[in-house]
């Protein structure tokens, strides 16, 4: 289901919530259940993407975004144990200032509900309780995908498994840019995850608006995504669709400055052995701080792109009307 629609176009039904497991805000319950849009965004971007006090408002304005392009929005956490699709405005307070927060990928979502944890959902997360709950739209900033130096560490993010299985649009504005692009690139090609890129031709860079990777794929307005969407669903597939929309020429990080950062909190990494969970928040962090705040801005303007996208793919699902042809472009 995306914005309340069945992907078969058969009957509405209420979202699924295991007893005990799955909380559905009334908001984004009645969305999906009287066929309104509905956009799942991920809280990571609160509790660890960004700097206390932006992040609150931050948090605040995405969801903002997507009420003002008539989809209702549906921020993924879990609270004290719960798994919550919709979150009250005191819960994005809780998680901009707790430090108790943990970060929950996917893998994570059994001991945290087990234990009564709070945590903020990273994108496989997300997807995972989005698709449960009977969103197929998400908006997030960047995915995660191969770090560098994988060869030596096999560090891969879990979110492109966790998207090679789990059926949601992902808006997204490409892979971090601080992990190894192309070999991200090339995974998701290997988990058969389908990657069309916005009014573009090239994959997006993230804090840049091209990686300047060719992509394969070329879609140019949300009533394509969504042929791409009822195709998919027509010949059964059940992994994500990514759609790489790019960040403004004009909003983007310089590319100079970029590649200079980037390789001086690599190498700051490296020395301080920083890896695993801690490793993305830490170059995110210096990124910012190297750049005087100007990747915090090219992210921002990523991710309220994203928002902006999300929410009117998710209203050309639940409005009717001829199915465009998507153009192949060839890489």
């Amino acid at each position: 289901m995306v914005g309340g629609r069945e992907m078969d176009e058969g009957p509405r039904r209420p979202p699924v919530e295991p007893a005990g497991a799955l909380e559905v805000a009334e908001p984004v319950r009645s969305a999906l259940q009287e066929g309104r849009p509905v956009v799942a965004l991920e809280s990571t971007i609160i509790s660890h993407g960004l700097p206390r006090p932006d992040n609150l408002a931050v948090a605040r304005e995405l969801e903002a975004i997507v009420r003002a392009r008539g989809a209702e929005p549906a921020t993924v956490a879990v609270i004290d144990g719960r798994a919550r699709v919709g979150l009250a405005d005191a819960e994005l307070e809780r998680l901009s200032a707790g430090s108790e927060v943990r970060k929950l990928a996917m893998r994570d979502l059994p001991v945290a509900l087990g234990t009564g944890a709070t945590g903020a959902t990273t994108v496989s997360a997300t997807a995972h309780l989005a698709a449960l709950a009977g969103i197929r739209v998400f908006a997030t900033g960047g995915i995660g995908g191969v770090h560098r130096g994988w060869q030596e560490s096999w560090d891969e993010s879990a979110d492109l498994e966790a998207l090679s299985r789990t059926p949601v649009v992902v808006v997204s504005a490409g892979v971090k840019s601080i992990l190894d692009v192309p070999a991200s690139i090339e995974r998701l090609e290997t988990l058969n995850v389908t990657v069309v890129g916005y009014r573009t031709e090239e994959f997006p860079g993230f804090y840049l608006h091209s990686s300047g990777r060719p992509l394969g794929w070329r879609v140019d307005s949300p009533e394509q995504v969504v042929a791409v969407m009822r195709a998919q669903a027509a010949l059964g597939l059940r992994s994500a669709i990514l759609v790489a929309n790019p960040v403004g020429l004009e909003e983007q990080l310089e590319p100079d400055l970029h590649d200079r950062v980037l390789e001086e909190a690599l190498a700051e990494a490296e020395r301080d052995q920083v890896a695993g969970q801690a490793l993305t928040p830490f170059l995110l962090e210096r990124m910012v701080r190297g750049t005087g705040g100007k990747a915090l801005s090219a992210n921002l303007a990523a991710v309220r792109g994203n928002c902006a996208l999300a929410a009117e793919i998710a209203r050309s699902w639940c409005s009717s009307g001829e199915e465009p042809e998507v153009e192949h472009r060839r890489s």
